[in-house]
């Protein structure tokens, strides 16, 4: 057995046939016989999830930052021994990575150049000219990840009709190679005006420049992001560029790794709008693995959604360096066309980099199990959103780590077990714990170590319940009426005290909890979205345009997913983002569906023009009448299918519960006083057993803690299911 040389823990799970989970959405892989290998690696954990038949294996390894492939083939061998397979069985794997994110954020990337319209090299640094803190005198921009001195204009142009008005000077592209090769740039960025209409000037550039300098890592704006609004458009183009070299170093090298050790089957790579793409595909647009990890997290929990039959849910994943929310409508997460990376504020919007990319939305805040607590100038409590991360890790890991992180006080409040984390195999140290919170939280605040864990708790909690009434208040969305799924090696021990903050009178905890956004990625349909802007009047359409525009995109789409589809049957859905007139942004409007070709019949101006003011109207409950509606782009997505849940597990009768194992002091949030809770195996409890908070149910890689407002029972599917009790 091999195991990571700093710290080790593996989890097993095995998932009876006798509920729906396997029999009612039974993915084609099993259907064919597939034995399908999960890969997540995160800021502190890499995360290993293997799929064969009925039955789940699951191994967790701390992160090797220097090395992200040696933590890999340490999860991979070791959850391979548990399941009794050779490598050679494994038929499909699936790869989810922080490494583009970290890149970002870091400024880590390889040295890249934008190559632009003359007059336009600053617009990456002039951004929108929005005010993200309005009265904020000395506010900070994120710095370009391109430096000015490597933003060369060239003379070309284009109208925003796609007419050519100065044609592209190819000397001046010619005379920019000396540069290029006297500063090192191992990326460059291609980035002209209204390209995402005509985008012959930037293939022209590229191939004057691969004529020279074959090895050159080329990124157009046209293809990565064929939208309007240059200023959005270039940023994800200089962030694709930016990161490609590397992304595509590791990609190669880790391909390469797996087939050494025998895995020489497909890999393909988690995107971030919660889809699977090939290798070719990833390494083309690397900008598309932003947030992959995560968006894993909210599959899982449409997943669960479904089988549950709940249509309103709150996806909580916190893991060692940060917790995700997600919004899950009708078993769906809530998407989005841009994302914002490395904010120099992190929760203000517009103090980021932007990038447009299909995107699962969601708010992400730095309060993982290691993020770390100090006392701000204020003389408060403040957590994150730095992480002690996997090295050196929490105080309590005994690895040379001396500041106080939450999983420190989660020790110190009683919630994890030191002799029993990662079952026993790895021995928390309390005092370490309690030295840390006492050095750097209690003795400036005088207060003990068990009231300065319960501080840096309750602050982390409500960190987390802020951000997720903001979330939800800015889609429109009551949540306190949903339900909340928690995963995660750190979210079962707060989900309690976070739906108790949220007033949220249920929460569900799923088997493999711990390696949550890893087993999603199983669940996960091939797919690819394309988006091109196409500007239309609906009075004045052009049908025969939209058509031929909207069947290109569905063959680059087709091209991508059939790769990895394995003749499963695929679903296509087309929205056409529209506004009316003399308005700044637009609304998403899907398009019907119509089976024949063309795309878009005779009455297309009728269909969308109601179409549109059927979505207008259940926005913002009003439409705007004799004003003209405007298309200004198209996005097109295609997916492997998911089969629909056809029954639903009869309800088990009632079974009593085992004696527990033990008995803990945990501290009670709500009176901040210790309580002693029974503790429960969770291998040990069978569906249609109950038990009354407060308790502690143990797991290998988690814990989930009941507290005294909260019953919970065990599903058929062997969810445990909290339910808060009437005050």
């Amino acid at each position: 057995m091999v195991y990571n040389p700093v710290i080790h823990i593996e989890t097993v799970t095995s998932w009876p046939t006798t509920g729906s989970q396997h029999r009612e959405e039974t993915n084609t892989f099993m259907q064919l016989g597939e034995i399908r290998l999960a890969v997540d690696i995160g800021g502190t954990f890499t995360d290993v999830a293997l799929e064969m038949g009925t039955t789940l294996h699951t191994a967790k390894t701390l992160t090797t930052s220097d090395a992200p492939e040696r933590g890999v083939l340490t999860g991979v061998r070791e959850v391979l021994h548990l399941s009794g397979l050779e490598p050679q069985a494994v038929t499909m794997i699936i790869y989810g990575t922080t490494l583009a994110t970290n890149l970002l954020i870091e400024h880590k990337g390889s040295p890249t150049a934008l190559i632009t319209t003359e007059g336009f090299r600053d617009t990456i640094e002039m951004r929108n000219e929005n005010r993200y803190e309005q009265y904020d005198l000395n506010i900070d921009l994120p710095k370009p990840l391109v430096p000015r001195r490597l933003r060369l204009p060239v003379r070309e142009r284009v109208n925003a009709r796609g007419e050519i008005l100065i044609p592209l000077a190819e000397d001046h592209i010619q005379a920019l190679i000396p540069q290029l090769q006297a500063e090192a740039v191992k990326s460059v960025a291609i980035g002209f005006l209204h390209s995402y209409m005509n985008a012959v000037h930037e293939e022209r550039a590229r191939d004057i420049l691969l004529a020279q300098l074959p090895d050159l890592e080329i990124t157009l704006s046209s293809e990565v992001s064929p939208e309007m609004r240059e200023y959005e458009r270039i940023s994800t183009a200089c962030a694709n560029a930016y990161v490609q070299p590397l992304l595509s170093q590791h990609l190669r090298g880790l391909r390469r790794e797996l087939a050494h050790a025998g895995l020489r089957c497909p890999l393909y790579l988690m995107l971030s709008g919660g889809g699977i793409t090939t290798l070719e595909t990833a390494v083309r647009f690397p900008v598309r693995l932003v947030e992959s990890g995560p968006a894993g997290g909210a599959i899982f929990a449409s997943y669960i959604a479904r089988q549950l039959a709940l249509d309103d849910v709150v996806s909580y994943d916190m893991g060692g360096t940060t917790a995700k929310i997600c919004l899950i409508d009708d078993g769906a997460p809530q998407t989005s066309r841009s994302f914002e990376v490395a904010r120099v504020y992190r929760f203000l919007k517009g103090s980021g980099i932007p990038l447009r990319i299909p995107v699962i939305d969601m708010v992400e805040i730095g309060a993982g199990g290691g993020s770390m607590a100090t006392i701000d100038h204020l003389g408060r409590i403040a957590v994150g959103p730095e992480s002690a991360g996997s090295e050196p890790g929490p105080a309590c890991y005994n690895r040379g780590g001396v500041k106080p992180t939450v999983t420190d006080a989660d020790v110190v409040l009683g919630r994890i077990d030191p002799e029993q984390f990662a079952g026993g195999r790895i021995v928390l140290d309390r005092a370490k714990a309690v030295a840390a919170l006492l050095a750097d939280v209690g003795q400036p605040l005088e207060l003990d170590a068990t009231a300065a864990a319960l501080g840096v708790s309750e602050m982390v909690d409500e960190n987390m319940a802020n951000a997720s009434r903001v979330h939800a208040i800015e889609s429109g969305r009551v949540i306190e009426d949903r339900t909340l799924v928690a995963f995660g090696g750190a979210a079962p021990l707060h989900a309690a005290r976070l739906a108790e903050k949220l007033n949220m009178a249920r929460v569900v905890i799923p088997p493999g909890a711990g390696v949550g956004s890893a087993i999603g990625f199983l669940r996960a349909p091939v797919a690819y979205e394309v988006t091109r802007s196409y500007h239309q009047r609906l009075r004045t359409i052009d049908v025969d345009g939209a058509n031929a525009l909207l069947a290109a995109m569905r063959e680059e789409a087709l091209s991508v997913v059939e790769a990895g589809a394995g003749g499963r049957p695929r679903v296509e859905t087309r929205t056409a983002f529209m506004r009316y007139i003399g308005q700044g942004h637009e609304v998403g409007v899907e398009l019907p569906i119509r089976i024949e070709t063309p795309l878009l019949g005779p009455d297309a101006a009728e269909v969308l023009l109601a179409a549109f003011e059927r979505e207008y109207h259940r926005l913002y409950e009003r439409t705007i009448p004799n004003l003209e509606v405007e298309i200004l782009t198209w996005v097109l997505l295609v997916s492997t299918e998911t089969e629909p849940l056809t029954s639903v597990p009869a309800r088990p009768e009632a079974a009593e519960l085992p004696p527990p194992m033990g008995h803990r002091q945990i501290v009670d949030t709500a009176s901040g006083e210790p309580v002693t809770a029974p503790v429960y195996a969770r291998e040990a409890l069978k569906p249609g057993m109950r038990l009354a908070g407060p308790a502690v149910v143990v797991e290998q890689d988690t814990a989930t803690v009941v507290s005294a407002r909260f019953s919970a029972h065990i599903h058929p599917l062997d969810y445990i299911i909290l339910e808060q009790q009437p005050a």
